[in-house]
């Protein structure tokens, strides 16, 4: 089996780095960055989302794990003093050859231009924001038109994202067990003469939100932590990705539920 590590770049992260791979070599791994089978991110969730990207053409044989060395990670099932397991699990699962995963969906983005289609993939979330004004933008649900958006931006999350910025702005949050995506709005414009539906939506699979700006206007579009300013889009398509998700290594149960407590509750009990 073989491996790549992609750390924060801080004393801490690189540290355990070095100490990950004097562990699993005892295991037999392979370290290889071009293909890995498993990619260990050491730091913040801002970390595995940029192993996210940098892998996202790879996602049918890789799976992620994470070492989390900052104050709070959603991602991440490992902390810092548990370098020793994590090795040791990960070797003996793969001298098993028994990799053991779960799958999370991911938001598929079809940016049409009058140069063509871009299309993108994101793991947490997709957002549209205007930049030196409102912005002005046609919300379609299949084909058919929902709303006349105003207001500073639109939300677009996966599952696994809806624990981030999306819970920020009031969305739900959603088991990854569910292939949806969900869209909220960013500080919407509501009165007497403007007029949105105010409430986060949940899209199943096989459907599609369609975004159609005002012409010409200048846009910021964030993919995760990836961002780019545009005003060529004539539409943005969004929906559940076909065909694609992220998988997650579990070398031991951490489930869904127990990580939205530890992330936002605590384990202290009155």
């Amino acid at each position: 089996m073989k491996y790549n590590v992609i750390h924060r770049g801080d004393d801490i992260s690189i540290q355990l780095m070095h100490r990950f791979h004097e562990l699993i070599r005892q295991y037999g791994l392979i370290h290889e960055e071009a293909s890995p089978d498993i990619v260990l991110s050491i730091g913040g969730d801002g970390t595995l989302l940029h192993a996210f990207h940098q892998y996202k053409d790879q996602l049918d044989h890789i799976a992620f794990t994470g070492i989390h060395t900052g104050r709070l990670g959603f991602f991440a099932d490992w902390k810092p003093d548990e370098v020793e397991l994590l090795a040791q699990l990960m070797g003996e699962s793969a001298n098993q050859n028994d990799l053991r995963a779960v799958k999370y969906p991911l938001v598929e983005i079809q940016i049409t231009t009058p140069q063509g289609i871009e299309t993108e993939l994101a793991l947490n979330e997709f957002t549209l924001k205007g930049v030196d004004a409102t912005l002005v933008a046609q919300l379609h649900i299949n084909d058919e038109l929902l709303e006349t958006f105003r207001g500073d931006g639109i939300c677009i999350s996966t599952p696994s994202g809806s624990t981030a910025y999306n819970k920020s702005l009031g969305g739900a949050i959603v088991h990854p067990s569910l292939d949806a995506i969900q869209i909220a709005e960013i500080a919407s414009i509501n009165n007497r003469v403007f007029r949105t539906l105010g409430s986060p939506i949940l899209l199943p699979k096989h459907h599609h939100c369609d975004i159609y700006p005002r012409e010409n206007q200048n846009i910021l579009l964030s993919l995760d932590h990836l961002y780019m300013q545009r005003n060529d889009i004539i539409s943005i398509r969004s929906l559940v990705a076909a065909g694609k998700k992220v998988k997650f290594a579990r070398f031991r149960p951490f489930p869904f539920w127990s990580r939205v407590r530890e992330a936002f509750i605590g384990y202290d009990m009155v």
